[in-house]
């Protein structure tokens, strides 16, 4: 069998697999269920799309890893749709959040270290970020109120705005604080989802996170608006780097 049905067929597989070992020990409950499963699905579709589109045949290291972390993500999906009128284990949540957060630094190694990049891995890789953020934004909502989706949707928001404005579409040089942007996200979230500050604590954390994540697309946007004189924009493609203003924080 090609890579186009193993891999993603895999993470589904696996989807189901979590979520069975979640119903077994928090007794997880229809909305959860929908959530996990519809999740894995979407990624499934997704890659299969996205490898035969990329006429890949081989499955690469660096994909099982974002795979695995995909998987990850959408466990914590169902238990947050669950969070919505039961109580969830905490320390469960947190666990599965810092282990997907933790992997975000491995497929890229992987990946460079086998010599086995590609758009496609990035592309991946991305979308798991931003989807895991705007899971975590909502699971925090009701403690925080709703002002924290910014931070999940942020990125959604610049996608739909990519697609009709074209000087966003260029790819932008690559800056390492970006990186660091993303990693705030995801632990600042993480951290406040657990439940270790305190709320007025908490509360500060997020707003200097949306903070720095304003502050990163906001010097994206305003870089590509200088230079798209210089740039002949075509149709939206994903770059090697995983990163462009409409991408990535």
């Amino acid at each position: 069998m090609s890579a186009i049905r193993t891999g993603p067929l895999a993470g589904l597989i696996g989807q189901v697999a979590l979520l069975t070992a979640l119903g077994l020990t928090t007794g997880l409950g229809a909305a959860g269920w929908l959530t996990g499963v519809a999740c894995g699905v979407a990624t499934c579709v997704w890659l299969q799309r996205g490898l035969a589109s990329a006429d890949r045949a081989a499955w690469r290291p660096a994909d099982t890893v974002t795979l695995t972390r995909a998987v990850l993500v959408g466990g914590v999906a169902a238990l947050t749709a669950q969070s919505f009128g039961h109580s969830v284990h905490i320390g469960l949540f947190a666990t599965l959040t810092a282990v997907a957060l933790a992997l975000d630094a491995v497929d890229g190694y992987v990946a460079r270290r086998t010599r086995t990049a590609s758009s496609l891995g990035a592309r991946f890789d991305m979308e798991v970020d931003a989807f895991l953020i705007l899971v975590l934004s909502v699971f925090v909502t009701p403690q925080v109120g709703a002002w924290v989706l910014a931070i999940g949707l942020m990125r959604y928001a610049l996608g739909v705005a990519t697609a009709v404005i074209p000087f966003l579409r260029a790819p932008v040089p690559p800056r390492f604080w970006r990186k660091v942007v993303a990693a705030v996200q995801g632990v600042t979230l993480a951290v406040v989802a657990a439940d270790l500050l305190p709320p007025a604590l908490a509360e500060f954390a997020l707003a200097a996170a949306l903070s720095l994540l304003v502050e990163s697309f906001g010097r994206d946007v305003w870089w590509l608006w200088r230079e798209r004189a210089a740039h002949t924009v075509g149709p939206v493609t994903p770059v090697p780097s995983g990163r462009s203003a409409a991408g990535a924080p």
